[in-house]
């Protein structure tokens, strides 16, 4: 039966799916912090970057589906989300972003297409404008890259749903269990004032973006969305009716098949993305 799951009261109760077993799993020691990492499957390799206070976790329904159209699926736990540790630096995107590069190293990963939800987006995306050589393309899913992109905040039950799966997955899975609240603080004073990329830097990338956007984002401007779509050079826009800013959580089987058509679109037959 397909999963659909619009208020996210499933979601609160008992999270996502949960993860097929890992074929490699570890951690990279990078810049301060122990970074997560798993990996599963075979085949050309997507790297799936979850959003702010989430963790891996929250891909349970598209692991599956990916592993299915035969790619190698990675999941990474950005720095000081779920079974990820932090150092006493502020966070910021581009050092989430080089934790990336180095979960890359230790798998041998030469390149990979991503797929990024909300802050997620965000780290494929500089990946995709610093090191594009790294990047085979990037599914960019209900963010924003500088701060006039995002809507004035206005709680929602759906909002509070996600927030408090978020507060029990991070007691459960991090080595600070106790530090919810400073760590939420910590990540919403990076939302609030980054990420700082204007149109002159998105004209230079040069890999295959689509940005993507569901009907009902609480977060995300559509106005901004399109603008990035129009200054990316050649960047599809996508929208996902019938949902907000959770979709891969509330319908699943919509945000796959939009994710793999795009990733069967850029891919290469036979390319593994293996370092040589």
């Amino acid at each position: 039966m397909e999963t659909k799951d619009d208020e996210l009261i499933h979601f609160e109760a008992h999270g996502a799916a949960p993860l097929p077993p890992a074929v490699s799993e570890g951690h990279v020691e990078h810049d301060g912090a122990r970074i997560w990492y798993a990996a599963y499957g075979a085949g050309p390799p997507v790297i799936l970057l979850h959003g702010g206070l989430g963790h891996s976790g929250n891909w349970g329904y598209q692991v599956p589906a990916l592993l299915r159209s035969g790619r190698r699926v990675v999941l990474i736990d950005s720095r000081g989300h779920g079974r990820s540790t932090r150092d006493s630096r502020p966070y910021t995107y581009e050092l989430m972003a080089s934790d990336v590069l180095a979960v890359m190293d230790e798998l041998h990963l030469e390149k990979a297409a991503f797929v990024g939800w909300s802050d997620g987006a965000c780290i494929a995306l500089i990946l995709a404008m610093t090191v594009p050589s790294r990047a085979e393309g990037v599914f960019f899913f209900a963010c924003n890259m500088d701060p006039s992109g995002t809507l004035e905040f206005h709680p929602t039950p759906v909002i509070d749903r996600c927030f408090s799966r978020h507060a029990s997955d991070y007691a459960a899975l991090s080595a600070t269990p106790d530090d919810f609240h400073p760590f939420v603080e910590a990540v919403s004073l990076m939302m609030r004032t980054e990420p700082n990329y204007d149109a002159a830097d998105l004209g230079l990338i040069r890999v295959p973006i689509a940005i993507v956007l569901g009907e009902h984002d609480e977060f995300i401007k559509p106005g901004h969305a399109e603008y990035l779509a129009r200054s990316i050079p050649d960047a599809q826009m996508i929208y996902l009716p019938g949902v907000s800013h959770f979709a891969p959580l509330q319908r699943p089987a919509e945000f796959n098949a939009a994710v793999i058509t795009f990733l069967d679109g850029i891919g290469t037959p036979g390319n593994e993305g293996l370092r040589r």
